[in-house]
This record gives structure tokens, sequence and C-alpha cells, in this order.
């Protein structure tokens, strides 16, 4: 079982919504980034998706582009990500860290390398947007084999014929993105996200929690609704680009992970 298992068994227990905030490694700097994430457990966060930064990513809207060029442009990589991962474990022990990005820096540290070295930091599962199901044994399958949980997106298109291929080695969760497009464009809607999230479970035991669209406690709320959990990305790195302080960007965060636990 790994700590994401052990945290949806715990918020299943005590009847709760999942709260699952984005944060972009190394955004506006090392310093600032890592105090933010040792910040969002104490601010409600269930799971933490932790991005890694890439020149050329294609699923990112223009506000975790721009994060990710402000972490490269910093000095940010792979190697001071997993750095982050290991500190923060310091401290937290049981909060989960999901890595969310693209292949490339993964191929380049090589996949062997790359999942010894996300394991001894205490990396507990990966979403990678460009590998589709059909290169699981690129990534999907040595990273179960090690102990991590593979997480797949799941989209307004994926239809009833492609859906049994995008589960078919998902674990930990499923992450369902409510609309179609990039991060931070529409506004997700409960009413939409509902009827899909049935069709999603009718297939799977794993939870479907969603992500996209989401950035205030309300939305937060309606969504957790309707499925297992909200995922927030876009809306707290905008906070960051905008100069809020950590105390700031953790209240807003606050905000959010109290209306998914209300739902």
């Amino acid at each position: 079982m790994t700590r994401i298992d052990a945290k949806f068994a715990e918020l299943t227990a005590a009847g709760k919504k999942a709260f699952v905030a984005y944060v972009m490694a190394g955004d506006p700097d090392y310093d600032t980034s890592l105090e933010v994430i040792k910040g969002l457990p104490g601010a409600g966060v269930d799971i933490i998706e932790l991005g890694m930064p890439f020149t050329d990513p294609m699923a990112d809207g223009p506000t975790i582009q721009l994060a990710g060029q402000r972490a490269l442009e910093g000095g940010q990589t792979l190697e001071k990500t997993l750095a982050m991962a290991t500190e923060f474990r310091k401290a937290d022990n049981t909060t989960p860290i999901v890595m969310m990005g693209y292949y490339n820096p993964i191929y380049n540290r090589g996949v062997d390398k790359f999942l010894a070295d996300a394991k001894t930091a205490g990396i507990d599962g990966l979403i990678v947007v460009d590998l589709p199901p059909e290169e699981d044994d690129e990534l999907c399958i040595p990273a179960q084999k090690a102990g991590l949980n593979f997480i797949r997106l799941a989209t307004p298109t994926t239809d009833d014929q492609r859906l049994p291929k995008v589960l078919q080695n998902t674990s930990g969760f499923v992450y369902y993105v409510s609309i179609t497009g990039i991060t931070g464009a529409a506004a997700a809607r409960a009413a939409d996200v509902a009827p899909e999230v049935a069709r999603i479970k009718a297939k799977t035991d794993l939870p479907v929690i969603v992500g996209f669209g989401i950035r205030s406690p309300e939305t937060s709320r309606e969504i957790a609704g309707v499925a297992d959990g909200a995922v927030v990305g876009s809306a707290i790195v905008g906070k960051l680009a905008d100069g809020a302080t950590v105390p700031e960007v953790l209240e807003f965060v606050r905000g959010l992970a109290e209306g998914a636990h209300s739902a």
C-alpha cells in the first residue's frame, strides 16, 4: 500500500473528500517553493502534486507555463526537485507526493535511475501527461514494479472505447480533466463533471479526482461533491506569480481545502 492508498483509506473512513494541491517545484525560487510545500499539509492539503519544470509543456496553460519558465531560469532541475521531496520528508512521512510533468527529463536521467531516486526521495506516484497507455512498458510498468503509483488522466474526450485502455494500468487514483483544453482556462462545472465521474467509477474502483478550472472554495466544494476530491493548480501558482507571500498563499490554499472537505 502506497501513501496515496493509505490517504484515501483514511479519508474514506472519515467520510471526507480529498483536496490535492499542485505547485511548480522551484517557483518562484527554490527556498520559497520548499517553504510553500512544507506548509501545504498544515493548510489542509491531502496530496501534493509537485510539478517538474520542463521547457516544452503541452497541456499547461500560461500560468503554469510561466511558472515552469521562472523555475528553470532560477536553476531548478530534476535533481533539485527530488532534493525538495527529500527535504520535505524529513518532517512529514505521511503526506503523499505525486510528481507531475513530462517524460523527457525522466528519459534523460534514465528510467531505472529516476525511479530509484524518486523512491529514495519519498515520491509516491507519477503523472506523466505525454506517455499514453500504448507506452506503458516505457515507464508505467517499471514505476509500479518500483512501488510507485502511475496516475493517468481521463478527459471529456476519453470515450467508452478508450476508457478501458486508460484505466488498464492506472493506480492510486484517476485524474479527471474537467474541461477540454489547457490548465487555467475555462471554469469547471459540477453538472458537466458528475456524469463523467460516474461513467469512470462504473469501470474502476479507484478514486476519481477532478482538476482544471477550479479557482475558488465554492467550486472546490461543488466539484468534490460529485467526485472523490478536487485538484487546484493554476489558481495557487497564480498567487505566487502575483507576488503573494507564503502565508498568503497558504491561507488561500486553506480556503480551497476547506471547500473540498465540506463537500
